[in-house]
Order: C-alpha cells, then sequence, then structure tokens
C-alpha cells in the first residue's frame, strides 16, 4: 500500500525542517508501509515514506533521488504500464539503476515535467520535490484510488500525507470540525469534494495535480471522463455483441496488468458478478490455486459464503473464509474509525477490514473488482432514474411541472408512515425533472433542500463556536 508524507515551508515561515517532525508524520502511517522507511530532509522541505514493497523488492527505497540529485520523489501506488514505458525509457537512452515502478515515474517526470501523470496507468500519488526550481509537485490518480491530503498554513507553508493523521502528526495544526462539510457528509457518507471533516485540511481531487513554490499554489486537472465517440460514425455502427467482446477483453487486459507483481496475489470473493469475474480471468491467466479470500456476518440474511464457495470450487481456487460476529463487528468500529479518520459512514468497510486482514496473512496484494456496478450502471438505481426521468420530462413538456406544487402539497399530506409516501417523494411529482434532483438528490440520506433547511442551519446555531474556526496558528 505504501504512504507518503512530507513538508514545504515558506520563505515566511523563517523555519528550516524539523527531520523529527517529518518522522512523527511518517509513522503515523506505519499500517501502510511496515517493510520500509525513509526520510529525506533539505532546508524547508521534508519527505517521509513508508513501503509496502510489491516490485523490485530488495531495491526501490524511497523517497528516491534523480541522478543528479535535483528530484526527490515520494510515491504510493502501482503504475501498470510501467513495463512499457521502462522499455521505451531504455530504448532512448536511459539506464536504469532499479527494476521498480517507482524509478518509472521519477523518469517519466524527468521526460515530461508536470505532464508526467498523463503517461501513468495506474493507481498513486507521489509528491517530487525538484531543489533546482525550488517547486514541489504533488498528483492523484485518474479515479483517486490513492488517497492524497494537504493543508496549508496562513504563512503558505504546505503540509500533505496519504493520511489526515500524518498532517496532524505534524503538531502544528489544530485538529477542529470543519462544519461546512458536515451536511454533505451526513447526507452522503462522506464529503464528496475536496473538503474534509477537518477545518484547514483538504484533499487532492482525483486527476490532479498541485503545485507549489514558496507559498504559491496552483491546482490544474490533468484528467477527466469523456463519454465523447472515439470516430466519426463509430459508435452508432457496432452492435451490443461488439461492446461486450471488447468490455471482456479490456477487463482481461485489466486484470492481467494487475498482476504484475513480485509478491504472492489473490482475489478477494463475494460470490457476485464482479469478484467472480476477476477471479474467473486470474484463474485463466495463472492456472488454479488462485488464492481467494471471503468474508461475511453472523447473521443469516448476511452470509454470502456459499455463491463464493461455488465459484471457488468451479475455479478450484485456494479459498478461504472469515465470519465476523456481532461482537467482533462492534469492538472494530473504534480502529477502524481511527484508520478512516472520520466516522465510520459504511458498514461494509467494517467487513473489508477482516477480510483483508485475513487475506494478510496469505497474500500482499489482491484484487478486488471495487466500482465494477457503477462502471455497468448495475444498481437498480440507475434503471430507476432514467425511468424516473423520462416519465418526468414528457410529464413536464405537457404542462405538468405548473402542477408540482400542487402534486407536493398531495404527497405531503399524506400520512409520515405511508409507504408509499416516502416512495413518491422520490419522483417527478415531487421533485424537479432533472438528475441533480432525481439522480444525485434522489439516493443522498439528505437531498440538497432538507440539507440547507435543516442540517446546516440547525449545525450552526448549535455549535456557534466553529463560526470562522482557523486549524493552523
Amino acid at each position: 500500500m505504501c504512504g507518503i508524507c512530507g513538508v514545504a515551508l515558506s520563505s515566511r515561515s523563517h523555519r528550516t525542517v524539523d527531520p523529527e517532525m517529518v518522522t512523527r508524520m511518517r509513522d503515523a502511517i506505519i499500517h501502510r508501509g511496515p517493510d520500509g522507511q525513509g526520510l529525506f530532509v533539505e532546508e524547508r522541505v521534508g519527505l517521509g515514506h513508508r513501503r509496502l514493497s510489491i516490485v523490485d523488492v530488495a531495491h526501490g527505497q524511497q523517497p528516491m533521488a534523480s541522478d543528479d540529485g535535483t528530484l526527490h520523489l515520494a510515491y504510493n501506488g502501482e503504475v501498470y504500464n510501467h513495463p512499457t514505458l521502462s522499455a521505451e525509457l531504455q530504448k532512448a537512452g536511459i539506464r536504469y539503476r532499479t527494476h521498480c515502478d517507482t524509478e518509472t515515474v521519477l523518469r517519466v517526470f524527468e521526460r515530461d515535467g508536470y505532464d508526467a501523470p498523463r503517461h501513468l496507468r495506474g493507481m498513486f500519488a507521489f509528491a517530487i520535490w525538484n531543489s533546482r526550481t525550488r517547486e514541489l509537485f504533488l498528483a492523484r490518480d485518474r479515479l483517486g484510488v490513492k488517497p492524497l491530503y494537504y493543508a496549508v498554513s496562513p504563512d503558505g507553508s504546505l503540509y500533505f500525507g496519504s493520511e489526515i493523521k500524518a498532517i496532524l502528526a505534524a503538531g502544528v495544526i489544530r485538529p477542529a470540525l470543519n462544519v461546512g462539510a458536515l451536511p454533505d457528509y451526513l447526507a452522503n457518507h462522506a464529503p464528496s469534494g475536496e473538503d474534509t471533516l477537518f477545518s484547514g485540511i483538504r484533499r487532492l481531487l482525483p486527476g490532479h495535480t498541485l503545485r507549489w513554490r514558496d507559498g504559491e499554489i496552483t491546482i490544474a486537472r490533468y484528467w477527466d471522463l469523456s463519454f465523447a465517440p472515439t470516430g466519426e460514425g463509430q459508435a452508432a455502427s457496432r452492435t451490443e455483441a461488439d461492446m461486450v467482446a471488447e468490455y471482456r477483453q479490456r477487463l482481461k487486459d485489466a486484470v492481467r496488468m494487475r498482476l504484475m507483481a513480485d509478491v504472492p496475489l489473490g482475489s478477494f470473493l463475494s460470490g457476485g458478478i464482479d469478484s467472480a469475474a476477476i477471479t474467473a480471468l486470474m484463474s485463466q491467466l495463472v492456472g488454479s490455486g488462485v488464492k481467494t479470500f471471503s468474508v461475511a456476518f453472523a447473521e443469516r440474511e448476511a452470509n454470502e459464503l456459499s455463491y463464493a464457495r461455488l465459484v471457488a470450487d468451479r475455479f478450484r481456487t485456494d479459498h478461504h473464509e472469515i465470519v465476523v460476529e456481532p461482537a467482533e463487528f462492534m469492538s472494530a468500529l473504534p480502529r477502524l474509525v481511527w484508520h478512516e479518520d472520520e466516522p465510520l459512514a459504511h458498514p461494509s468497510s467494517v467487513a473489508l477490514n477482516f477480510v483483508s486482514r485475513l487475506a494478510s496473512e496469505h497474500v500482499k496484494v489482491v484484487l478486488t473488482g471495487e466500482g465494477s456496478d457503477e462502471t455497468l450502471a448495475g444498481y437498480g438505481r440507475y434503471r430507476t432514474t432514467l425511468v424516473n426521468l423520462g416519465v418526468g420530462r414528457w410529464w413536464d413538456r405537457l404542462g405538468g411541472a405548473a402542477l408540482r406544487p400542487v402534486t407536493r402539497r398531495a404527497i405531503d399530506a399524506l400520512p409520515g408512515q405511508f409507504r408509499m409516501r416516502r416512495r413518491l417523494e422520490r419522483t417527478f411529482l415531487y421533485l424537479p425533472a432533472d438528475l441533480p434532483a432525481l439522480y444525485f438528490d434522489n439516493f443522498a440520506v439528505f437531498g440538497r433542500e432538507r440539507q440547507e433547511r435543516l442540517l446546516t442551519r440547525d449545525v450552526r446555531e448549535r455549535h456557534p463556536s466553529y463560526e470562522g474556526a482557523r486549524s493552523i496558528p
């Protein structure tokens, strides 16, 4: 997994970096990298690194310096096109000192500068200090698989880390609730933008980079999701069978790339379509004996191990299971809240923790299948939204929008315990017939209107002391 952290002090701070402070930041996230540790300190800049060795276990210690010593890299993640990039760079005359993807990130930055993230295919968060230009460069992967947080003090100094606790360990930031992010958290289970629940601490968004130079910060987006056709008339001429075949090949290629490791690999196996497909492809690519791991709760309705066993038997995996008892679930919560740096909003995080601990006894890397429901619209909410949106727009064209205040009052008049009322409140009869209302608001715990009308005002009235709170003295 690895973890990174660091600090860049502005000239206005009139200080130099204390190595002990960076060491505290680094060791606050020792759980992210128990295999190794590294430190780089140069006057007003410090970088820390915790390593979980995956590729080129014997080498790749960090922070890693360029040949001329002007660049220093602290990197967390894995670049899946590392073999292709390293071959390309060596063909161009670059002599490698290691076989790890850390060096590839450094070499690509030497070649392409701030455009380097565009050429990296993988999951990553990294920091590069350029002692020649006196600039610190941070980057996060396209989908934000790897976390990266930062805080800026009033004098322009920058503190960053893979986890919020690394920033707090610097000892210069006073933990305080970010009241403005609380409604978003309560409605959507997590702050969905740059804000965190800690005042003054922000997250670098997926597909973004940050450049710091003596207190001046520039944030830029280098990638965004696009649904534009790749060729004129191409989308219209393709059949469903063509697209299914392409998706199957892309998925197989993605699994193959993620098998790049010098340590044992495994797979989480829930028994669902996503993890079953990945387990099947892993078995095709590496043969039988893939290590699979499943978790279930003791209650019968929360136990789907039978489905996972069917997949494990079919592909002859080395299968392992764990069943979480209610007492174990509750006792794990304090530790998980500490790990996540915020109140736990997803019960699935508890199950994931237990199965991860089980897997760590056998392998260092697992493939999971996370995100498949989103990319393939696998949740029922997607179909519900499309139907709701289509009928709602048709209804509005017939003049229904003018009747919405009437239908809303009629729905509000229904008994509160009436199940149909709750369902009608989530339709075009109650909400505007647009995507933000019928999807983003509809499936939040609280929609925007209720956030503004109830949560924000209520929180500020109850906690006036937080108004204008500053987290960095």
